[in-house]
Order: C-alpha cells, then structure tokens, then sequence
C-alpha cells in the first residue's frame, strides 16, 4: 500500500498542492465549508426524520431542499479532501484516526444507499401527519453518529 500512497504524492496535483505557497489552507478553508453544506443541512433532514417539526414540515419538502445541499457539499469536501491527502498521503495513511474516518465514511454511505432505495421509496405513506418509520429513525440516529465521527476523525487526522 505504501507504493500508492508514494505514487499519489508524487502526482502533479500533489506537487502543485505541496508547492503553491497558500494553496493548503485555502483547501483546508474550502473544505470546512463543504463540510457545513454536507452535514448541517443533513443533520436539519435527520432532525426531522427523528420528529422535529413533524407537524411543520413534509419529509419530502425538508429532502428536496436540504439534501441538495448536502450533495453539493460532498462534492465540495470530497474533492478538497482528496487534494488534501495527496501530498502526505503516506503520512495520513498512518495517522490512527484514518481508518476510522474511512470506515464511518462508509458507514454513512451505506446507510445513505439503504435509506434512499429502501426506506424513502415509500415516503409517501409517513410524509406528513404519520410517524416516522423505525427504519427512518434508525437512518437518521446512523446519519447523525457518522457524519459527526467522521468529522472528529478528519479533524484528528492533524495531530494521531
């Protein structure tokens, strides 16, 4: 494994990472924002699968508007991320919270595939004025604990 993590950060992206001065923490930055469009519009979606202004708000209106975010928020952390990782990818590779932060990342994709092609596709039976099926809830409290993990784990890949 340690061939492709020499490979990666030896990649011209690697390079232009390592060598432009500033170029770093303006990932670093960019990434932090990412991060809020994933997870804070996704915890306000989990929020309210766990009952949170049931009474306010549609699931499939809070999904239309929230998970959209979410999505562009992925995008966003997941390219800074990977562009982070590439010049010491080697050096993070060994940190202790890294399989952590790839494992609850997994985690939270899985759980995102169960819930979108299982328990969503029925959404129209407990849309509104229904409780939240235990599947739903199950998601949201996975959701939750995940994405919060993964964010630790990210943020303790600077210092084990």
């Amino acid at each position: 494994m340690n061939n492709v993590f020499s490979w990666l950060e030896d990649t011209w992206l690697a390079e232009t990472v390592r060598s432009t001065a500033y170029l770093y923490p303006v990932l670093e930055s960019i990434h932090i924002v990412g991060i809020a469009l994933l997870i804070g519009p996704a915890a306000a979606f989990d929020l309210r699968l766990l009952g949170v202004g049931q009474q306010m708000l549609r699931v499939t209106t809070a999904a239309n508007y929230l998970l959209r975010l979410s999505h562009v928020g992925f995008v966003i952390a997941a390219v800074t991320g990977v562009a982070m990782f590439l010049p010491g990818a080697n050096l993070i590779a060994d940190r202790g919270s890294a399989p952590w932060k790839l494992g609850l990342l997994l985690i939270a994709g899985i759980n995102i595939l169960i819930f979108h092609r299982r328990t969503y596709r029925n959404v129209a039976d407990w849309d509104t004025n229904q409780p939240t099926p235990i599947a739903a809830r199950c998601a949201a409290v996975v959701s939750l604990t995940s994405w919060t993990g993964v964010t630790i784990a990210g943020r303790l890949l600077a210092y084990t």
